[in-house]
Order: structure tokens, then sequence, then C-alpha cells
């Protein structure tokens, strides 16, 4: 039995890995000449692989797109599973304090040579620079057109990724899936004319950022840019938001909580108090409430504080300017830019023509899907690896375990 396994990322080395058995050939297709590149460039070059152990009804809060879906297949594969498959193969992994879960090695080239040395020990063979441009049906199984033949298979798995355009979805709009259309999620709000941009390199570590106008928020810590506002919580809320946002196509109103903590009250009473206390203090001269002091002069300029008022002497309306900035700050979004290299795309095959206990496309006996291609997605974290272990494995099983589908 041959079994196809379209695209060479995590989600299709997965597959392959797990679909190898005996009697089984695996012929894995890849389209550029290269192979994993997103594991080896994601984490800044040392692979997020998951994210810290949680309950699944945790876990599957920080996907957007997909929750139910995956709910039912991480039961089948979950991050406790990723752990034990590294691990098991001399890979220990880390977590650090924020959730996120490296190798050991501090480096993305041992998930790569983890990954390429399973699939060669298992005879998996990889054919690169070779497109899929078309799936034919036959009697028994398929036959895949590719850039350089025709290949019949037994069974596909399609783990080709996320892609920003319809056309690379082509070939499997042949196949009658509903595909929904791609769009961009994980990026950073653009905002040129704000002068907030000035403080580029600024950050606070616990922030609130809504989008106006909705009831999106996020809740993390937030980095000032010289294109405008990213961190965490900036990237997390714009895939949350990737919808709304492309519908008003990237032009909103952010609103800043600087402190997550704090509310409007906590604000306008401590800062009373800071003044009651050391009256004959300048205002622009002793930042307070963990702001940076180049945010809090920022704050101050923007509330028509000049550089010798005292706090014994702040008139009520200035002092009242000073707690909007600090509690619901405004930035007018203009654009967005892809965060380095976490592109992530929403939309994909509708997961409502797919078994989300296998990954077989319930159109087609014998043809799988898995990864990003799916119109599924998470948040920064190592969200979306674990999505495509966990597909991976199930496809690959599902795919190696199953009768021969009949086309």
């Amino acid at each position: 039995m041959i079994i196809a396994v379209i695209g060479g990322g995590a989600a299709g080395f997965f597959a392959a890995i797990h679909a190898s058995g005996p009697g089984i050939q695996v012929v894995l297709f890849e389209k550029s000449p290269k192979l994993l590149s997103k594991v080896k460039i994601s984490g800044g070059g040392r692979c997020n692989v998951t994210h810290r152990p949680m309950e699944i009804s945790k876990l599957i809060k920080n996907y957007p797109r997909g929750e139910k879906f995956l709910k039912k297949a991480f039961v089948h594969f979950s991050i406790h599973d990723t752990f034990s498959w590294f691990e098991s193969r001399k890979v220990p992994l880390k977590i650090e304090d924020d959730g996120r879960v490296f190798p050991q090695s501090n480096t993305s080239q041992t998930i790569v040579t983890c990954l390429e040395k399973e699939a060669k020990m298992l005879g998996v063979q990889i054919k690169l620079s070779n497109g899929i441009k078309s799936i034919l049906t036959k009697d028994q199984g398929y036959i895949l057109i590719t850039d350089k033949e025709e290949v019949s298979v037994s069974k596909i798995i399609v783990a080709s990724g996320g892609h920003p355009n319809l056309g690379a979805y082509e070939y499997l709009n042949q196949l009658n899936h509903n595909i929904i259309k791609p769009i961009p999620s994980l990026f950073t709000f653009n905002t040129p004319q704000e002068p907030i941009r000035e403080l580029m390199g600024v950050s606070m570590s616990d922030s609130v950022v809504k989008l106006e106008g909705t009831k999106l928020s996020y809740r993390g810590p937030i980095l000032l840019t010289h294109w405008g506002i990213s961190g965490p919580a900036v990237l997390k809320l714009s895939a949350f938001g990737a919808d709304w946002l492309y519908e008003k196509q990237y032009k909103a109103r952010a609103i800043i909580q600087w402190n997550a903590d704090l509310s409007e009250q906590d604000y306008a009473e401590q800062l009373s108090n800071y003044a009651q206390n050391h009256p004959n203090r300048k205002v622009r001269s002793n930042p307070l409430f963990e702001i940076p002091a180049r945010l809090w002069d920022h704050f101050c300029s923007q509330s028509e504080i000049n550089e010798a008022q005292l706090f014994g002497q702040l008139p009520k309306r200035l002092h009242n300017k000073l707690v909007q900035c600090l509690f619901c700050y405004p930035v007018a979004m203009q654009g967005k830019t892809t965060f380095k290299e976490e592109f992530v795309t929403a939309g994909g095959i509708s997961l409502d023509e797919i078994d989300p206990e296998t990954m077989e496309s319930k159109l087609y006996s014998g043809i799988y899907f898995a990864g990003e291609v799916l119109n599924l997605d998470g948040i920064t974290g190592g969200f979306n690896f674990q999505a495509a272990w966990t597909t991976g494995y199930l496809a690959g099983r599902s795919a190696r375990l199953s009768p021969i589908a009949i086309g």
C-alpha cells in the first residue's frame, strides 16, 4: 500500500511517521526544495514545540478557530503525548516561565533532526520540488498529478500548510471541499499616525488591549515598535479578531489599559494619595504604576502636564487626562505587519467536512487532512505546533489502520 503525504512541514512529517508500517510505502511530496522550514525558524530559531501541559478544556481556549473540533482530537494525542514522543527519542524538552516549551538544546535543529531521522528510519520516501497539480479518483485509491510525474496511491494525507491566497488550494477545490477564505492571523497593529511609535522598545509586562466596538480583548505583555504596537497581547488579540479586523480592512481603534490589575478608580485614587503624600514632587520626574519613564513622560505630555508641574498643584482637568491615558489609551490602527516568522493563516478546509477523530474527509474515503491546511489556528505559545502534532498523528495513524479507499 502506498500512502502519499502532501507537505513537508511539522504536520506532514508527523503524519508520514505515523502512517508508516509493515507493507506500507509512505511518499512525502514537498513543493519547495526545503523541508521543515517553519520548524527551523520558529521561536527565533529555537522551535516552540508546544505549551505547558494543561487540561484539554483549557487548551482548546487558545484556538480562535477549531476549538470544538480539537477538543475531540486532543483526546487521542495531547500535550503530554508530545512530551513523551520527543523525550522518548532523546529530545528533552523544557518549560519556560511563560509556559512555552522548547528543546533543552535551545535550537530548532534538534527537532528537525529528530523528525528527519525518524522518517528515514521508517523508510519514508521524500520528493522535493514536487508540488501537486491535481488529485484524480480511481477504482481503488487515487492518482496524484505532480509537477514531475503521475503517481498511483492508496491514500492521501494533505498537510500542505496555510496559504494567504485561495489559488494554493486549487487542487483541493477539484475535490469539492469547502474552503474558508484564508486571511492572516497573528499580526501586529500598525499605527502610523500615533506619536507613541517614537517610544519603540518600551514594553509593559501585563496590560489589556481591547478592540473598540467589540467585546474582544486580551491581557498580557505589549511592546511598542517603530511601526506600532506588538507583543503577545496584541498578537493573540489579532488572532481572535482576525475576521473582524479583515472586514474593517485593518482600520480600527485599540484601547490600552497599561496595568491590567488597576481600574480607572484605582488610578485616580492612587494618584490623589501620592499627591497628598508628596505634594512638592514634579509629576513628570516621578513615574508611577510601574510605567517606564519614557512612557510616563509621554502620558504627561499628552495630558498637557509641563516640566515644572507639582503633584500637589495638579489641576483636576490634567489629573483626569492622565488617568485616561493610563486606563484607556486609544491608538488608531491603520494596517498590520506579519510578526516575524510566525505567520499563521486563518481559513482553509472547512472542519465540518473532516472527522475530528481520524482527520479523514467526510467526502472521500482515504483522504486525510492535518495542520494549517485546515480551518484551525492557535495563538502564539506553541499551540499551532501542538495542533500540527495532534492532527498529523491522527491522520497518519488512521491512514495506516483503515481499509484501502474505494474511489
